[in-house]
């Protein structure tokens, strides 16, 4: 788990133990504190929410979504509710089918995501039956929400462009290469991911230091 800022520097120190990359890296700019959200609907829900808008629209959207739903916005509620409804909350056409298909696998008992399987990959493959939750989103959902120690989301740009800077690369790695520079962390990836974001949002004056 990568739950708690003890269970990532024990991770991160056994990363660092075998890839100088890190030990200088933790130099700069410490270790990172943990980031997490509770699993379930609403989490999902406040993802496909806040696709391709900024932070505070996203806000401002689910803010009127819990108005109109109540809080938590319940899936049985938002299936009930009509494409006027939701659209006056700011959900665009695209987005509405998104959520629905959300509500419905809930509803339905199709999908439990208080049970998922304990295998990453086959629960990655459940959470993409959602409409608008790609692999990105699922490894997202996984790291975050339920705290997976071996997560590995490659193809986030920033965790290329990071793993590329840890590592002294001249380029920022493809997606593939990021991939494979990560077998030898196994089963430790997730706390690499996240000091890769660490890193990213430390800003480039403390990178040259």
């Amino acid at each position: 788990m990568v739950t708690t800022a003890n269970q990532l520097r024990t991770s991160l120190d056994v990363i660092a133990a075998q890839e100088p990359g890190f030990v200088a890296a933790i130099g700069r700019v410490g270790y990172p504190p943990p980031r997490v959200r509770e699993p379930g609907y609403e989490t999902l829900l406040r993802t496909i929410v806040g696709q391709q808008v900024s932070v505070a629209a996203a806000a401002a959207v689910w803010r009127k979504l819990e108005a109109e739903l109540g809080t938590g916005c319940a899936p049985q509620a938002l299936l009930e509710r009509d494409f006027d409804s939701l659209r006056a909350c700011g959900l665009s056409r695209q987005k509405q089918g998104y959520a629905r298909s959300l509500a419905e696998l809930v509803v339905s008992g199709a999908l439990d995501l208080l049970a998922l399987p304990q295998d990453d990959e086959e629960a990655i493959a459940e959470l993409v039956r959602i409409k608008g939750i790609g692999r990105w989103s699922a490894e997202i959902y996984l790291l975050f929400a339920e705290g997976r120690p071996d997560i590995w989301p490659a193809g986030d740009l920033a965790v290329q462009i990071e793993i590329g800077r840890i590592l002294g690369l001249p380029e920022r790695p493809s997606e593939k290469l990021t991939r494979n520079l990560a077998e030898a962390w196994r089963p430790h990836r997730s706390a690499a991911a996240i000091m890769a974001w660490h890193h990213y949002n430390s800003g480039t004056d403390m990178l040259k230091t």
